[in-house]
């Protein structure tokens, strides 16, 4: 099915007023199909 923007709505998540173009730290999740631990694990709090 094609986009059609009268029937696909998205909000966005971005925070209102935040200039996004500053230096700043980013939190990213990946989740793996089946969430299969691709990237190690985490043991005592780090990731190893």
């Amino acid at each position: 099915m094609p986009y059609d923007p009268q029937r696909h709505h998205r909000r966005s998540i971005r925070l209102a007023g935040y200039d996004y173009a500053q230096p700043g730290a980013y939190f990213i999740t990946l989740v793996t199909h089946d969430r299969m631990p691709l990237f190690g694990e985490i043991v005592d709090g780090k990731c190893g």
